[in-house]
């Protein structure tokens, strides 16, 4: 299943780089000529840096009895002391880390054939970072907590952006190099990249998400400045990059709703739940709780003391083993964890529905969709069965339409020439069409090397594109020919293509939808 995400970068924060300064930097423009010898050292030496970082963190892991075998244990003297390096690799019997280039980028492959339900990787309490023990060991940021009343999410987040303020300092410096540098979470986006979604529940998702950080921010400004966090650390992009941390690399705990960070446990990669409960009058919340409880594959067990993954099916050796996060949509995706799936059997499609047509639903308004193979839910084909039938006999076919029956030929057919309409009509009143969508992801697919070579692909494509090198400052005369990209720009320019697949995704639903109709009304003709 491909992911459609953009290749991992480590987290450089450290070692004088830091997040606020990098955002904001003003956009300079370097010849290429001049610099691919020196890029070539840097990118060598960046990734000889990387590999001794991540090798500087297994030891750490594997020294707090972070392991991938099941009778590996550590005694509580050695699992206190993270410079212990005489222990097995907390990885290796079970897992390894490798790269999948199509499949999310760096995750965890199986070293050995496992078995569905195995252990495969245990993580002690002691190992999680969470806002008690991060507090635990620094009383100067427990006592500034304790006089503000914040969420448990702002409580994280300031005690992350603490902790890596910290620098080499922290005791959890070889952990913290190990988070991306950046996150594509809709509350990432800039106002280009948020239109360019362009369906207005997604739009409107990407706007609240904004506003919902924003507000968090301003109100913990106060306790920022009571720890004297440095500028940077107290910018809105550093606050963005930490409730990024957050909302995408977090796990549930049952002691705090904030979550906790998870070392190695949170390299896994995402794989969606296949197993999709079919809505119906007879499903409880218990059932929908039951079903929630089995869609995730880690889980802290307080009878170990540790987070505990368990393989969710059965793999052979080389096989990237997944980690099922929960179900979720690809906008869910992409608003929490800042990704989508090319195939993602729990995504859906919203179109408008007249308000007369919810007044007749017993079921929950989210539940009256589109799936992403094109079939219309269970719920929004019973209710519009009942709502194209003449008010005066809807009380004698209720309990057909909500038994999820065809009430006849004739209703089916208008249901089905309805429901295509109305997909149609959205679908031409979005301002791409799939085909303009595809050529924009064709184009900014490619590798471009210069500022040069994206002008001239973009210029007069479409209106948006060029747009997108308005907003990026990317016509201005004094660019040269040999001018390099901007990091700003490709920044922006991977958040644009993720905006494009979302949207072609949606856009593909509703076809697939009147295709589906289409084949209804004409077995039934």
């Amino acid at each position: 299943m491909k992911k459609i995400v953009k290749k991992w970068t480590s987290f450089r924060l450290f070692d004088g780089l830091h997040l606020g300064q990098v955002e904001a930097q003003p956009i300079s423009f370097y010849p290429i000529t001049r610099l691919c010898t020196a890029s070539l050292l840097v990118v060598a030496a960046t990734e000889m840096e990387e590999t001794q970082k991540l090798h500087n963190f297994l030891n750490w892991a594997t020294a707090l009895g972070i392991s991938d075998s099941h009778f590996f244990h550590l005694n509580e003297n050695e699992q206190q002391n993270p410079n212990n390096h005489h222990t097995p690799s907390c990885l290796g019997q079970s897992l390894s880390i490798s790269y999948f280039p199509n499949a999310g980028g760096r995750g965890l492959c199986a070293v050995r054939d496992l078995q569905r339900g195995q252990l495969v990787l245990r993580v002690p309490k002691a190992a999680l970072m969470t806002s008690q023990n991060l507090m635990l060991n620094d009383h100067k940021l427990a006592v500034s907590v304790s006089k503000f009343d914040m969420s448990s999410i702002q409580i994280l987040t300031i005690a992350l952006l603490n902790e890596v303020s910290k620098g080499k300092r922290s005791w959890w410096y070889p952990y913290l190099t190990q988070f991306p540098s950046n996150y594509d979470i809709l509350a990432s986006f800039d106002q280009f990249e948020i239109q360019a979604l362009q369906v207005d529940d997604a739009i409107w998702a990407a706007e609240r998400a904004l506003e919902k950080t924003k507000t968090e921010w301003e109100s913990a400004a106060a306790i920022m400045e009571q720890l004297m966090f440095k500028p940077h650390y107290m910018s809105f992009k550093a606050w963005v990059w930490a409730s990024a941390s957050i909302s995408s690399r977090t796990m549930h705990i049952p002691w705090d709703s904030a979550g906790c960070f998870c070392p190695v446990g949170d390299f896994f990669n995402y794989a969606a739940p296949e197993d999709e409960q079919i809505l119906s009058e007879d499903v409880t919340a218990a059932d929908m709780a039951a079903t929630s409880l089995r869609l995730t594959d880690g889980v802290f067990e307080e009878e170990a003391d540790a987070y505990c993954f368990y393989a969710r099916k059965s793999y052979k050796k080389g096989d990237q083993v997944l980690l099922s996060y929960g179900t979720y949509t690809n906008l869910e995706l992409l608003e929490h964890y800042g990704f989508i799936l090319d195939t993602n059997p729990n995504d859906k499609a919203y179109v408008p529905l007249p308000s007369d047509l919810y007044s007749l639903c017993s079921w929950p308004l989210d539940s009256l969709y589109i799936h992403q193979n094109g079939k219309p839910s269970f719920a929004l084909l019973s209710v519009t069965r009942l709502w194209a039938t003449p008010t005066h006999l809807q009380k004698s076919v209720r309990h057909l339409a909500y038994s999820g029956s065809i009430i006849s030929n004739e209703n089916e057919i208008i249901v089905m020439e309805w429901l295509s309409d109305k997909c149609r009509l959205v679908l031409k009143n979005l301002p791409t069409s799939i085909e303009e969508d595809e050529l924009l992801l064709s184009v900014t697919d490619k590798d471009f090397g210069s500022v040069m070579e994206v002008k001239n692909e973009l210029l007069g494509l479409t209106d948006e594109s060029c747009t997108f090198l308005k907003v990026n400052g990317l016509l201005k005369d004094e660019i040269s020919d040999g001018m390099a990209l901007p990091r700003k720009t490709i920044r922006s320019m991977d958040k644009w293509k993720l905006a494009i697949w979302w949207r072609l995704k949606y856009k593909m639903m509703l076809r697939d939808c009147v295709s589906y109709c289409t084949r209804v009304i004409n077995d039934l003709s």
